[in-house]
């Protein structure tokens, strides 16, 4: 047998949300690694291994120099959004494919996103950044309520909240500036028009300049003012797939991205599609593995294909639909139940996976105080043949789960 090729992948992750990234780039290739601590759960999937932080580039460039000295390297690939950045550089120091340190960071900033579509004429939303809240005052009048303030480099929702009114303003303002203060790249806040509509993202895959849409998420968001994603559900027999791809191919372009995954993030307003972001790495929440269980498409492999210059296979193998559920509390607190149902989740096929994050005892701290990360409970994946189907499988699940808060005193 021929042998594989190696990849190295920088910052996997944790098993939970990231496992089966490293799972899927390994199963047709060898990997070396660099991670910040000791590797645990990704042994079963690694030859080698160098530890360093890869937000420090001399660390960085050490641990790539120190692994590429051991093996010969076809590719290097993250789906880190925090290391988009310095892997771009490694890759560059190392001299393998990568798009440029530039255009990846422009797709770390969404500011400069905003001035890339309105140049390109990719449809998006006005926008204007603010360094204090004069300024954010400023925009909002030229722009007009209501409005979304959100870190102009940062993710996950961190910092994101909608100010319908100049008396929202401060506090959405506080929140945004908090989330941009934990940012490498830019401390600004982006002050933008709301876009009324569904928001959805377009899942993405481009090699050699050339940008295929590969699948549709829709999403469900959590209460206002805050844009806390609940849900995501893809179907492979989506149709609008055919309307939005071009689109999501057009803002890619505009980027200057040539090679790689793309998690492309719109709204679907009376005007049409409009562009909120693009996210230049595998979309989180398992995204990635709903369009694998819909589809059959396997982004993590095809991004380890693109990333050792190799034409990705994107033949659709499934036409089926698949969803996840992220679990949030009502209130913040001390989480006092969660749990299923006895025996439902062990006599329920479609209900694919059940991971807990949080243990009964633990304090979960909703926003504006807190953020995913001191939120979610837990999550659970479901399949069927539809959207519809993975909606009503979606409510049957929550019908049969418990998940309760005591409220601080």
């Amino acid at each position: 047998m021929p042998s594989r090729s190696t990849v190295l992948v920088v910052a996997p992750a944790d098993e939970a949300l990231r496992g089966y990234c490293l799972d899927s780039v390994a199963a047709a290739y060898d990997i070396v690694l660099i991670t910040h601590s000791a590797p645990t759960w990704e042994r079963r999937c690694i030859r080698d291994v160098e530890i360093a932080d890869p937000a420090d580039e001399a660390a960085l460039f050490a641990a790539g120099e120190a692994l590429a000295a051991r093996h010969t390297l076809a590719g290097v690939v993250t789906w880190s959004e925090w290391d988009l950045v310095n892997v771009a550089r490694l890759a560059e120091h190392l001299g393998l494919r990568t798009n440029t340190p530039q255009v990846m960071r422009d797709c770390r900033n969404k500011a400069a996103q905003r001035a890339l579509f309105a140049r390109h004429r990719v449809p998006s939303a006005k926008a204007m950044t603010a360094h204090t809240l004069l300024d954010a005052a400023l925009a909002a009048e030229t722009i007009g309520y209501p409005v979304v303030l959100k870190p102009a480099a940062y993710a996950a929702s961190i910092g994101v909240s909608r100010a319908g009114r100049s008396e929202d303003l401060p506090g959405a303002f506080d929140f945004a500036q908090a989330g941009a203060e934990l940012s490498r790249e830019s401390a600004a806040v982006l002050v933008e028009e709301y876009l009324e509509g569904p928001e959805i993202s377009v899942e993405c895959v481009t090699h050699r300049g050339t940008t295929r849409a590969v699948a549709v998420t829709r999403k469900t968001l959590g209460p206002a003012p805050y844009f806390e994603e609940i849900a995501h559900s893809v179907d492979a027999n989506d149709p609008l797939l055919v309307q939005v791809g071009p689109v999501a191919a057009s803002a890619v372009r505009a980027l200057g991205l040539t090679d790689g995954i793309q998690h492309v993030e719109m709204r679907l307003t009376d005007a049409g599609p409009r562009l909120v972001e693009v996210n230049a790495r595998i979309a989180g929440d398992l995204i990635g593995q709903l369009v694998h269980l819909a589809t059959g498409v396997d982004l993590p492999r095809a991004a380890a294909d693109i990333a050792c210059g190799t034409a990705p296979d994107l033949t659709r193998t499934r036409r089926t639909a698949a969803g996840i559920r992220l679990l949030y509390p009502h209130v913040s607190g001390t989480l006092t139940a969660r749990q299923f149902t006895d025996g439902f989740a062990a006599h329920t096929p479609w209900l694919r996976q059940v991971h807990w994050l949080r243990e009964v005892g633990d304090t979960l701290t909703l926003p504006p105080a807190g953020s995913m990360y001191s939120a979610r409970v837990g999550f659970f994946t479901v399949t069927g043949i539809s959207t519809r189907q993975v909606e009503q499988r979606t409510r049957l699940a929550l019908d049969q789960l418990t998940l309760t808060t005591s409220p601080p005193s």
